[in-house]
């Protein structure tokens, strides 16, 4: 990207040509060939998303996480119903293809339609989604829909002590960003945070390596994968 200078040859950025700011994420399914993503709904979700997660045994997906385990079902459902009500986060539910129910959870947040920048987070993907197809599905109907409503910048954001979430974001063609030192207090500790990234001038390249990767073709009968994703996408991560 070229620096510009004004008059007074002070460097500036680019103009955003026609610069328009997209719309708000609206509650819409996003349909897919290994899962769809769903609004989260309760009354919908809950049961199954709860017996997804119980298989988590040790609660290590609640982690990183600012909040949960939830061991009480009624508590897993009061927590729902506060997510379901909100705008920014705005939940969805993961929902596999092959079972029909939903088997994680994802959300938008830091929305900022003013700026183009829009995050994902909230990732909860039971022993039942996680290593699937549909796991990175989810991620790319995620990622897809936000650039199709013209947002510019894509971001993910997570603990840098949380090794699993650094590497998918690196998988799945996200940017390293930097640390941000002592961002937040979570449960009561220290949390460092992560900051990955896509830009628009990136998602075609990106969209590419996901729908090549995803095709049918490139699994054998037994599900195994021909080319891994992280070989198609690393041409999109840039040195930040």
């Amino acid at each position: 990207m070229l620096t510009e200078l004004n008059h007074m040859s002070q460097p500036i950025g680019p103009i955003v040509a026609d610069w328009k700011a997209p719309p708000m994420p609206l509650r819409v399914v996003m349909p897919g060939r290994y899962c769809r993503l769903e609004p989260l709904e309760p009354e919908r979700h809950a049961d199954s998303l709860f017996a997804a997660n119980a298989l988590d045994e040790r609660g290590m997906n609640w982690t990183y996480l600012p909040y949960g385990p939830f061991e009480r079902f009624d508590d897993y459902r009061v927590w729902l119903e506060h997510q379901s009500q909100a705008h920014d986060p705005l939940f969805y539910a993961v929902v596999d293809h092959s079972s029909d129910a939903a088997v994680g959870v994802a959300s938008y947040l830091r929305i900022t339609p003013a700026s183009g920048s829009i995050e994902v987070g909230h990732l909860n993907f039971s022993p039942r989604l996680q290593r699937t197809p549909a796991a990175t599905e989810a991620m790319y109907l995620m990622m897809s829909h936000a650039f199709e409503l013209g947002y510019r910048r894509y971001e993910w954001k997570c603990d840098a002590l949380n090794a699993p979430s650094r590497t998918a974001a690196m998988r799945l063609g996200l940017s390293f960003e930097g640390i941000f030192r002592q961002a937040t207090v979570a449960k009561g500790r220290n949390r460092d945070t992560a900051w990955y990234s896509v830009i628009d001038s990136e998602w075609s390249v990106l969209r590419e390596a996901f729908q090549t990767w995803m095709a049918p073709s490139n699994f054998d009968e037994s599900g195994q994968q021909h080319r891994r994703l992280s070989d198609l996408t690393s041409q999109t991560i840039r040195q930040v």
